[in-house]
């Protein structure tokens, strides 16, 4: 693998977002990661996080050029973000790998936009349930961490990408801790990369949300907080609040909870859940939204 070579690919992303946009007091209103060069044309592939709401966008090349860049589009589900360069980067585009043929204890390497890279291991796919209301059914988890995993590149021996940075956790194993990076796999791209270069979004119905940030614990849901205004908030959940159920079924720990919600119907559908909280139950019930309908939509620069 020509490490040099890749390092052309991988560009730095900062993103700039307004103070009175939905995600700044969660997510900053200066984001800063990685960006992979995924077309000859200026395609660049990152984790939407550093990109949702920018009113802003700037690429800088392994060179030292900065290149303005416009938001095309971000997948809720996924987490892929991807930009259209507004000026030539001339940078060769990262061909694709097969994330179905990483396996465990398989060396790869994750690159950063300002050269930095780590080579690292994998040691997990498996499925991941965020806080956030985010499920993959399969993510990618290498160690060592890299320091600056947003939108990093993961590549494997061959030098071809196969999945992008998104978050930096810890793992205990065998009475040890230790950092590890959560991996969106490539694979999850390919079926979504047209709608998203076209239309901005997958062209299907938005998933039901609730805009609620939980955790499990022990098998519990349990609510951490609730984004202001969000469907959540308006049918009155709480911090604190353990949700056990969604309709008539049993909420089986975080990723359950996920799916329960999002088969009850497209976005707008109404979702009845029972809670306990201060050691009594109640049902609450919340009419759900489309996410994306609380975001500020990307403005060509």
């Amino acid at each position: 693998m020509n490490t040099d070579q890749i390092l052309k690919s991988v560009v730095a992303v900062r993103g700039i977002i307004p103070d009175d946009a939905y995600t700044a007091d969660t997510l900053g209103t200066r984001r800063e990661g990685s960006g992979v060069v995924i077309k000859d044309s200026g395609l660049v592939l990152t984790i939407g996080y550093l990109i949702t709401e920018a009113e802003e966008v700037w690429l800088t090349a392994h060179d030292g050029r900065v290149v303005a860049a416009h938001p095309l589009g971000y997948d809720q589900e996924t987490g892929f973000g991807l930009l259209q360069a507004l000026g030539p980067l001339n940078l060769p585009a990262l061909e694709f790998g097969d994330t179905t043929l990483a396996e465990l204890g398989q060396s790869v390497t994750l690159i950063d936009g300002i050269g930095e890279f780590v080579d690292a291991k994998i040691v997990a796919k498996q499925e991941f349930a965020g806080y956030w209301e985010y499920l993959l059914d399969e993510a990618i988890f290498t160690t060592p961490a890299h320091p600056s995993w947003g939108g990093a590149a993961l590549v494997d021996g061959d030098g071809k990408l196969i999945g992008i940075g998104s978050l930096r956790l810890q793992m205990s194993q065998g009475g040890e801790v230790a950092d590890i990076n959560m991996i969106v796999p490539i694979n999850l791209l390919t079926p979504i990369i047209d709608d998203l270069t076209t239309r901005g979004q997958v062209n299907k119905p938005a998933r039901p949300w609730l805009g609620a940030f939980s955790a499990e614990s022990n098998g519990d849901v349990i609510v951490m907080s609730v984004a202001e205004g969000s469907p959540a908030d308006q049918a009155g959940l709480k911090r604190g609040d353990v949700i056990s159920e969604i309709r008539d079924g049993e909420v089986d720990g975080l990723a359950d909870f996920y799916r329960k919600i999002w088969s009850s119907g497209p976005a707008g559908a109404e979702i009845p859940m029972r809670i306990l909280r201060d050691g009594r139950e109640a049902w609450l019930r919340v009419r759900s939204a489309d996410r994306n309908s609380f975001l500020r939509k990307p403005q060509m620069q």
